[in-house]
């Protein structure tokens, strides 16, 4: 966090909503350099080359936590981005390393080679320090729940295998692990051939069709040992991380359909929740509901353990949490990018238990800003929250359509981290209206180097 180097380039995944003859989904590199004449710019469009990937979360073939070597070894080098496609099935390796500007595609894992252990539906990806890619399936071939992960070589990438010994989960989603503590922990969304057609209230509140559970595996036995059901307030647990610091048992995870965040950590030998905060829900007209819940979508720990920051995707806005005392967090700074309602909207907020107003549309370098809040990368000194606003996009489609035609936004905020405290930069926007091949639906971020919620470390 003090020492690494500023970030100058940012990969950012992006889907194609309107594919046809020549359009593919995009890995775009952003230029993210202030000093650099194309600051704020897309420099390079690295297009898949098949139709219905819908890209989605990326890693790296190595992380901090491949790094503890015997003497003598070579040093494992991060220069794979491995972008697993949550329609297709297929897994792209993409390399970083010959030309960090331009990247190029280094290998396809065709689906069948996941599918073959009938796994499908691939989502998060963590490097292990057995210098494996695991990467979290949420579903069978067929569309149907399943909880597994798929093992890749490091170097052949070569699907291996399925990581869990035993039992598996009902649901996935994202996933964590401390060796420390010999834990890893994995979330639930739902049924794949359900949530990809878009979303209905019913389904979320369905206990067959949306999780509402966190799972406890023994990272060294590879075992399900303990399941948490986190009821109502925790339909759909999406995002979960753990506090940076590999010695300390805390985690959060944000839950998607009550935006709700739950705090976990270990008790009695077992692992325990408690609520940590939720987001009211307001009163509202022209809504699917006389209330409208929060939605959120991505949470992200700075690298010192002191903030928490969420997105709240249908209200619109990003919040900023001090969680320097974990059981205790405070938020310290909210703002609103989009949403659902502004004040031009037709939905009429009648009692907030937060806002004395609707918030208005916002404007950036004279365009107008559609859509809300949803990925999050912060700069490993904490001081630049990147913030993109597409979740899938079927949901996109029907949540904010004026997407498909505006493209996403990519903004910046910057970061009091001393008090808290966030700021958006009105002189960064990064345009995915108008690129090669039309509007682009931008999603999770990363950097070259490792960034904040990619990396994993060891303790001594």
């Amino acid at each position: 966090m003090r020492t690494g180097p500023r970030e100058e380039l940012l990969y950012v995944i992006c889907v194609q909503p309107n594919p046809g003859e020549g359009k593919s989904d995009v890995l775009a590199t952003v230029d993210v350099n202030p000093n650099s004449p194309t600051y704020s710019q897309i420099v390079h469009m690295l297009r898949t080359g098949n139709q219905n990937d819908e890209l989605h979360h990326s890693g790296w073939n190595v992380c901090s936590s491949c790094y503890h070597i015997a003497e003598g070894c070579v040093v494992p080098v991060r220069d794979k981005l491995v972008m697993p496609a949550l329609g297709s099935d297929r897994v792209y390796i993409v390399d970083t390393g010959k030309n960090p500007r331009a990247p190029v595609l280094h290998k396809v894992i065709d689906a069948s080679e996941m599918h073959e252990f009938n796994c499908a539906t691939p989502h998060t990806t963590h490097c292990l320090p057995t210098g494996e890619i695991m990467i979290s399936t949420l579903g069978d071939v067929n569309g149907n729940a399943r909880g597994n992960f798929i093992l890749i070589d490091g170097k052949t990438y070569k699907t291996k295998g399925t990581w869990i010994k035993g039992k598996e989960a009902k649901f996935n989603y994202d996933y964590w692990y401390q060796p420390y503590f010999d834990v890893m922990i994995s979330t639930e969304w739902g049924v794949p051939r359900v949530f990809k057609k878009g979303f209905q209230l019913a389904d979320a509140m369905n206990t067959e069709v949306y999780g509402r559970s966190l799972n406890i595996y023994s990272w060294k036995n590879k075992q399900l040992l303990q399941t948490i059901d986190l009821g109502e307030d925790g339909i759909a647990p999406l995002e979960v991380r753990f506090l940076h610091d590999p010695k300390k048992p805390v985690a959060f995870v944000g839950c998607g359909v009550n935006a709700t965040v739950f705090r976990i950590f270990p008790k009695d030998g077992k692992w325990a929740v408690e609520k940590a905060f939720s987001i009211p829900p307001k009163k509202v007209t022209g809504w699917i509901e006389d209330k409208m819940r929060g939605l959120v979508t991505d949470i992200l720990i700075s690298l010192d353990d002191k903030y928490l920051y969420l997105s709240n995707w249908i209200h619109g806005d990003l919040r900023q949490y001090d969680i320097s005392n974990p059981e205790n967090p405070k938020l310290v700074s909210q703002v609103f990018l989009g949403g659902m309602i502004q004040t031009d909207s037709k939905i009429k907020v009648l009692e907030d238990p937060e806002l004395t107003k609707q918030p208005d549309p916002v404007y950036v370098k004279g365009k107008r800003i559609y859509g809300a809040p949803q990925m999050l990368q912060l700069s490993l000194d904490g001081k630049r929250l990147y913030v993109s606003s597409s979740l899938l996009s079927p949901w996109d489609k029907q949540f904010y359509p004026e997407c498909v035609k505006t493209g996403s936004f990519l903004l910046k905020l910057d970061v009091d981290v001393e008090n808290g405290g966030m700021t958006l930069d009105k002189d960064f926007y990064v345009d995915f209206a108008d690129t090669a091949d039309g509007p682009l639906l931008a999603h999770e971020m990363r950097y070259p180097g490792g960034d904040c919620t990619s990396d994993i470390w060891l303790a001594d």
